[in-house]
């Protein structure tokens, strides 16, 4: 679906509606998520500032699961069906929290790294808002820019985990080339 097909107040109130459920998960899983281990945080820090591993927290859950969005029946009834669903990803970030439904892996670690550095750039209220679009203009997913970004820079860590780059700038030049 295309978002002209959807009013601005409407993009507007599903973009709060996702910015709300952020801040919602992030205050609900951060109380039990932990720093990155020392493992964990030496075979990303290459990439990534020490203030942003130090102030990421994790989580993996192990008889849980992640639930969708209480407003995705809101926007099903708008014509949506493809949404993403929470309880079968690897692992979400909300903001500096990362719930995983398994063991972190360091390319699974880095793409959730991508996003709080995504999140730092831009703040949840903005997240939010180019997830949202991200989803309505590519129609899926997959098709989310801001996905696309992270996925992009897990892939050149993953082909080549000693050549070293700043997701920092990286992320800084998305945005300055609005490519989100």
């Amino acid at each position: 679906m295309e978002s002209a097909r959807l009013s601005p107040d409407q993009v507007a109130h599903i973009s709060q509606l996702v910015a709300e459920y952020i801040s919602t998960q992030r205050e609900r899983y951060g109380t039990r998520a932990a720093p990155l281990t020392l493992k964990q945080a030496g075979a990303t820090s290459p990439f990534f500032t020490p203030e942003l591993l130090v102030s990421t927290r994790v989580l993996v859950l192990r008889s849980e699961r992640l639930s969708n969005p209480d407003f995705y029946p809101t926007v099903r009834k708008l014509g949506f069906e493809n949404l993403p669903d929470q309880r079968t990803m690897a692992a979400i970030t909300f903001c500096d929290v990362v719930v995983s439904h398994e063991t972190f892996t360091d390319h699974l670690l880095f793409h959730e790294l991508v996003h709080v550095e995504q999140y730092k750039q831009l703040g949840i209220e903005r997240f939010a808002e180019l997830y949202v679009r991200g989803f309505l203009e590519g129609g899926s997913y997959e098709a989310i820019p801001l996905e696309i970004n992270a996925y992009t820079l897990e892939d050149r860590f993953r082909r080549q985990p000693h050549r070293v780059f700043s997701v920092r700038e990286e992320v800084r030049s998305w945005l300055s080339d609005n490519k989100f």
